[in-house]
């Protein structure tokens, strides 16, 4: 007979304690090979999928989309053995691999899903003709449950039903095979369900859509509670004419050659301007009362997408040329958009720079992504008037703004930092003193 293996949500790096069940790769009773990804989960960092160590036939899962589990709950049991695998699968005695942390597989292929009803046969591993076929039909039903095992529900149909009206199935006694719960009992459930009590007068002001701080939300919210809390920050601006650093780009990209992005631009200068003032990128240790001033920089910047605010890092900015960070700047976008940025390309940044002229406006005083020291701001570029060789003109305006930590700079050192800013922004010639 198969043995029904317990699959664990593993350890993903990074220091993440728990994930939140995104999209199910599996359902109950499907062939699934070793390292097969079977559950899409967002951590507070990235969204990522999981791939299974045992090749068999899924006989239960743990936890409903949208569940938040922790690290080390169970996420599936496997029924794995020579009947239970896949034929695509490695043999019985090589069923599981041993992996234990997200992207670190044996390379086996992937298995095409098969289902395997409750009740049915699973094919054998060898050919159809072959011996020791055995039926695995107890291991694919989750029939009988103890009372902190999976729910015997094998509709996800029926699951959605129960949770949209807040039923909680374990609550239910299933009417069908083995304690199986169909959707005449939930919908029983729902009829019977008693009258919610009224709110009291004095609380019905409070209440209000509730929306769960959770997953990247949460660890976004917490980040910036963190910084507001901790760090005493302060903000400076200054507008700049950037006439002449767009007509640069312009030139750049009329030469041929990979295209060369604003972003990338403001980038290398800011690469620049933290040479000449390192003490923006530094953090701050209290428990020794020290700024440590940190060699390289890494440079994050925010980017917005439909899960919300991320903040990938460009490795060693100051490494790389406006051509080689226009380039790492579009990688990380697109995968930020697909959400498929990795742990280690949303940690680790010395310094942000935040583009929120894309949003139409020209200032903001953001909160310093913690537990780096400063964060560059940049609005919209516009048509503006403004006096150029003492002249009223039509000129191309930003507005800058550095917001930073008091605790490692005076406004001294940071209007210095901001007003290198604006002199490679309104003259980019000045850059070529640091190329």
């Amino acid at each position: 007979m198969p043995q029904v293996l317990e699959f664990k949500l593993p350890d993903l790096g990074e220091g993440l304690t728990e994930a939140e069940i995104v999209r199910w790769l599996v359902e109950v009773g499907d062939v699934v090979a070793v390292d097969q990804p079977v559950v899409e989960v967002e951590t507070a960092k990235a969204m990522v999928e999981v791939p299974c160590p045992y090749g068999g036939v899924v006989t239960a899962r743990f936890g409903e989309e949208g569940t938040e589990l922790p690290v080390g709950s169970p996420l599936l049991t496997v029924a794995v053995g020579a009947a239970a695998a896949a034929p695509q699968a490695a043999p019985a005695d090589a069923e599981s691999s041993g992996n234990v942390l997200v992207g670190y597989g044996t390379g086996a292929a992937v298995a095409r899903r098969r289902r395997i009803r409750p009740g049915a046969a699973a094919p054998a591993a060898g050919s159809a003709g072959s011996a020791g076929s055995v039926a695995v039909a107890a291991a694919a039903a989750p029939a009988v449950v103890e009372s902190d095992g999976p729910v015997p529900v094998i509709s996800p149909l029926v699951r959605r039903l129960a949770r949209e009206n807040g039923l909680d199935l374990r609550a239910l006694k299933g009417s069908g095979p083995d304690g199986l719960i169909l959707r005449s009992d939930v919908e029983g459930a729902i009829r019977g369900a008693a009258v919610p009590a009224p709110v009291p007068a004095a609380a019905s002001a409070a209440v209000g859509e509730r929306v769960p701080l959770r997953g990247m939300r949460g660890a976004v919210a917490d980040k910036l509670s963190r910084s507001r809390n901790e760090i005493p920050d302060a903000t400076c601006w200054v507008d700049a004419d950037a006439t002449e650093l767009m007509a640069a780009r312009t030139s750049m990209n009329q030469a041929g050659g990979p295209p060369v992005s604003v972003i990338a631009l403001f980038a290398r200068i800011c690469t620049a301007a933290l040479a000449r003032f390192p003490e923006l990128n530094s953090t701050v240790d209290m428990a020794s009362r020290e700024i440590v001033r940190l060699p390289g920089v890494h440079l994050g910047f925010a980017a917005q997408t439909e899960r919300g605010l991320v903040v990938p890092v460009v490795r060693d900015a100051h490494g790389r040329n406006v051509e080689e960070l226009s380039a790492e700047f579009a990688r990380l976008t697109e995968s930020a958009r697909k959400g498929s940025l990795t742990p280690a390309e949303l940690t680790g940044g010395t310094f942000t720079l935040n583009n929120y002229g894309v949003f139409g406006v020209d200032g903001s005083t953001p909160i310093i992504n913690h537990p780096e020291a400063a964060m560059l701001g940049v609005g919209r570029i516009v048509p503006k008037p403004w006096v150029h060789e003492g002249e009223l003109a039509v000129r191309k305006v930003v507005q800058l703004s550095l917001t930073f930590d008091h605790r490692v700079c005076d406004g001294g050192t940071a209007g210095g930092f901001l007003r290198y800013v604006a002199d490679c922004v309104e003259r980019p010639a000045v850059l070529l003193r640091t190329l």
